[in-house]
């Protein structure tokens, strides 16, 4: 039977996440070190499972309000308030989702027409070019570079606009290069989003994940609130990936949109989820610095480690990732990617995956141990000697 008559173009012109596929290629090469997921190596604090076994012996296996438990709305404003400046009614502008991938897909879904273009910096997350156009609107790509840090730069964004630009997507700080914004040069994007009258959907899923630097929420830049859709999650920073917990916290004029959408997708996120959600935010900043901690440590470790071994390396400021330059292998950043893996038992992810900026480079996550780490830096030093003697070159 020919299905392809049935399914929608859309679904036709998007692609598998190339992080899944490398993922997945992982299986099949024994004794593999898997540097792909950008995935927490924590398991969920201790105090916060304890909370969600509770809800169920409490008997709470109910729906909670589509915009999810009132009592988790009133912890995120607090949070919001508490740590960045920002206030939210949780009553009507904060909408618990489930996980920040389907506050992406929500968000995106409810601004978007047909034909309307959606800002994205690139190299970034895999998701937003596809919800884009599931949603029928146009990805523009808008290239950082490694020599401005990968920060998007006013400038270069302002050459991207159209007419038809509605939304800006500000993944900071971003997947996968590790870069934060200052507010200096948050202000610089805000100037040119009053210029052109657009919104801003701000992803800060790993704002808590920043390292010698202080992050600005996009939205506290001053007369930006009006303008941003911030969306923010549980999985990055308090080790929740599985529990898939996120949030948008936007105008009301917005999230009473957004809420149609999003009760019309899942009705609400899980009801366990929600009550680990409610102790992560009460109890749970201790978690988040002890983790950052580790973080840090195996940053700088693998940094040092990616330079001494002779790759161009961006020094990460935020997230758990670090984006270095293979360009001098030759190699397209996929065939590098396969040849670690196959040769070097290493996996990381093609540079190309987050879009054409990303080719020369390669991902790694360092949200593994500082065990598997070191293993892994020893097996990218031999595997890249090899291939630059292969070139007749010395590292």
């Amino acid at each position: 039977m020919d299905y392809g008559k049935f399914v929608a173009q859309r679904a036709k012109n998007i692609e598998i996440s190339t992080i899944r596929y490398f993922f997945s290629m992982v299986k099949e090469v024994e004794g593999a070190i898997s540097l792909c997921i950008g995935e927490p190596d924590f398991v969920t604090p201790s105090h916060i499972n304890l909370a969600a076994v509770k809800s169920l012996e409490d008997g709470h296996t109910f729906y909670t309000a589509n915009a999810g438990h009132y009592v988790l709305r009133k912890e995120i404003a607090d949070y919001l308030n508490r740590r960045y400046g920002l206030q939210y009614n949780p009553e009507s502008e904060i909408i618990v989702t489930v996980g920040a991938s389907q506050a992406i897909d929500v968000v995106i879904r409810t601004l978007i027409e047909p034909g309307d273009e959606v800002l994205i910096p690139q190299p970034s997350f895999v998701a937003y070019g596809p919800c884009t156009i599931l949603a029928g609107g146009k990805p523009v790509y808008v290239p950082t570079y490694l020599e401005d840090n990968f920060v998007l730069r006013a400038d270069v964004l302002e050459k991207y606009i159209t007419p038809r630009s509605k939304l800006l997507i500000l993944p900071y700080p971003n997947n996968p290069t590790g870069a934060v914004m200052t507010k200096d040069e948050l202000k610089s994007v805000a100037e040119v989003v009053k210029k052109y009258d657009l919104i801003v959907a701000a992803d800060e899923i790993y704002s808590e994940l920043t390292y010698g630097v202080e992050f600005t929420a996009f939205a506290g830049i001053e007369g930006m609130w009006k303008r941003t859709v911030t969306i923010n999650g549980f999985s990055k920073s308090y080790a929740m990936t599985g529990w898939r917990l996120g949030y948008i916290a936007a105008p009301e004029g917005l999230a009473r949109e957004m809420l149609k959408v999003h009760q019309y997708n899942v009705a609400c996120a899980a009801t366990i989820s929600q009550y680990a959600g409610i102790e992560a935010m009460k109890n749970g900043d201790d978690d988040i610095a002890a983790m950052r901690e580790k973080y840090d440590e195996r940053r700088r470790f693998l940094v040092k480690s990616l330079r001494e071994m002779g790759l161009e390396c961006f020094e990460p400021k935020g997230a758990f990732y670090a984006f270095p330059s293979i360009k001098q292998t030759g190699l397209s950043s996929e065939e590098f990617a396969k040849r670690l893996l196959w040769e070097g038992k290493v996996a990381v992810v093609p540079g190309s995956a987050f879009g054409k900026n990303g080719e020369g480079f390669v991902r790694l996550s360092y949200a593994t141990s500082m065990e598997n780490l070191e293993e892994a830096v020893k097996r990218m030093k031999e595997f890249y000697k090899g291939t630059l003697k292969c070139r007749g070159r010395h590292p």
